[in-house]
C-alpha cells in the first residue's frame, strides 16, 4: 500500500510512520511527488483544516493522510489576539515564521506572560481514501489533560518542523520535549496512551487496514 502524507514537515512524516509501523506501507510526501500547490486553509478548527488539505491532495493521490494542529495557551483567552490557535506559524497574522523565528517569537511572548505558560495542542486528522474523507479530532477537555509548559528559555536541541519542542517542558518530568527518551516517537509527549490508541484505530479503519 502506498500512502501520501500531505506535508513537507519531516517530523509529521516520522510521526505517522511510527503510528503505523506495524503495517507494510510505502509512505511518500509532497516533495516526493513534486506537489507545490497548497490549499487555502479556511477551517474553524484543526479538523476542518485537515479535511480541506485531504480533499485538496486527494486530487493527486488515492490515499492521503493530512494533519492540522492548533496551539492554545491557557493563560490567554480564546479572543486574545496573541492566542496562536490555528495560526501557530503566523501568530497575530504576521508573515509565516521559520523554525528559528518561531522560537524567538514564542520566547518573547512567554516572557511577556511571566516566563512560563501552560499550553496544549488540539490535533485534527483527515484521511482521503479513494473519494471518501474521514476525520478525527480529540475532545478539547481531554487535550487539556495533556497540557505542558512553554518557557522562555529554549533548549539547544532542535527538531526540524517542530521548533516549539525546544521550548516545551513535560509537566511530569520537567524536561524539555527534545530531551525526552530519543527511542520514543518524536511527539510521544503529546500522543499519550489512550489518545494514541484511538488515533491508531482511526487511521487503521480509515485507510482500510482492518
Amino acid at each position: 500500500m502506498k500512502v501520501l502524507i500531505g506535508t513537507t514537515n519531516s517530523s509529521k512524516v516520522k510521526r505517522f510512520k511510527s503510528l503505523l509501523s506495524n503495517y507494510d506501507i510505502d509512505f511518500c510526501t509532497l516533495d516526493d511527488l513534486n506537489i507545490k500547490g497548497e490549499p487555502i486553509e479556511t477551517g474553524r478548527d484543526p479538523k476542518e483544516n485537515a479535511i480541506i488539505k485531504a480533499e485538496y491532495y486527494g486530487e493527486y493521490f488515492d490515499l492521503v493522510i493530512c494533519n492540522d494542529t492548533g496551539l492554545y495557551l491557557e493563560e490567554l483567552s480564546l479572543s486574545d489576539k496573541r492566542q496562536p490557535g490555528l495560526k501557530v506559524r503566523t501568530p497575530n497574522n504576521c508573515e509565516r515564521l521559520d523554525d528559528n523565528q518561531m522560537i524567538e517569537y514564542y520566547s518573547n511572548l512567554v516572557t511577556e506572560l511571566g516566563g512560563r505558560v501552560s499550553a496544549f495542542y488540539l490535533d485534527g486528522i483527515a484521511i482521503y481514501n479513494k473519494g471518501n474523507v474521514y476525520s478525527y479530532i480529540e475532545d478539547i477537555e481531554y487535550a487539556k489533560r495533556s497540557s505542558f509548559y512553554i518557557i522562555n528559555k529554549p533548549s539547544d536541541i532542535r527538531y526540524p518542523g517542530w521548533p516549539l519542542d525546544s521550548l516545551s517542558i513535560n509537566k511530569k518530568t520537567m524536561r524539555y520535549f527534545v530531551d525526552e527518551d530519543t527511542e520514543k516517537e518524536i511527539n510521544e509527549n503529546i500522543i499519550v496512551d489512550e489518545y494514541r490508541a484511538r488515533l491508531v484505530t482511526f487511521l487503521e479503519n480509515s485507510l482500510g487496514l482492518k
